[in-house]
């Protein structure tokens, strides 16, 4: 019901926002790219509206905001959304759901995937690797922070620290695997799978998942809050809603 009703109301923001095309611009999380560079141009060619993206981790995106930057579109698991309405960087009335996503282990294409299918299985296979990589937590992402607390939790932390390789982003963590510099990668699944030389293992168990919530928002120095509310509009219609599932992440 919700999509149908977001389709409809961006069915009738077409109707007149065509002959009023403006450039949007969007500032999003890493975790949403892939999904957004597809559906940017689809966009554009619905309505005239001229996407332009920004991308960063949740950290770097809301410093960019709180520093002065002005975006018509925030796009960001939900604490960083929340951080700028508290800040009043974002309009709380126009916060948008858009999907969900989990954090998963990569291997090297073709090598055996261990199991990580209870807490108990991916100790041993991070006891058994012999290099791993994580976001650097002081990236400002957050997959690295919560795969810190993952490592505590499991009681591993101070022997996986000699072994470990932190990457700034997962282009950089399909790399550092593909090339056998690390042997296991972890990051958000989304943002894996599309990457060359690699293969997805699956996802953390579910007691140490950290499943995200991304949501999109209207900025409160909008240019244009009606083609930014037409783009989320948009980001929440069938075809959307097909390109997030495309991509690994579960669409509201």
């Amino acid at each position: 019901m919700m999509i149908a009703t977001a389709f409809a109301a961006f069915v009738g923001l077409i109707q007149w926002t065509t002959a009023e095309a403006t450039e949007v611009r969007v500032f999003s999380a890493n975790g949403m790219r892939e999904v957004m560079e597809d559906l940017g141009p689809k966009f554009e060619h619905a309505t005239t509206h001229r996407p332009t993206f920004s991308f960063g981790t949740l950290g770097v995106i809301v410093q960019r905001i709180q520093n002065g930057e002005a975006a018509d579109v925030i796009i960001l698991p939900r604490q960083g959304i929340d951080r700028l309405i508290n800040d009043g960087k974002a309009n709380a009335g126009t916060v948008t759901v858009l999907a969900r996503a989990g954090i998963g282990v990569i291997v090297r294409q073709g090598a055996p995937k261990p199991d990580i299918s209870s807490p108990e299985a991916l100790r041993q296979a991070l006891l058994a690797a012999k290099s791993i990589s994580y976001l650097d937590p002081a990236a400002g992402g957050t997959s690295g922070a919560h795969f810190v607390k993952v490592l505590d939790r499991l009681g591993i932390a101070a022997e996986m620290k000699p072994k470990t390789i932190l990457h700034p982003n997962a282009r950089a963590a399909g790399d550092l695997v593909a090339n056998g510099e690390a042997e296991l990668g972890i990051n958000l699944i989304q943002e894996l799978m599309p990457l060359p030389g690699i293969d997805l293992v699956g996802p953390l168990p579910d007691v140490l998942q950290n499943t995200l919530v991304f949501a999109a928002v209207v900025g409160t120095g909008a240019k244009d809050a009606t083609a930014a509310k037409a783009l989320i509009d948009f980001l929440c219609t069938p075809q959307a809603a097909a390109v997030i599932k495309a991509k690994g992440m579960e669409p509201n």
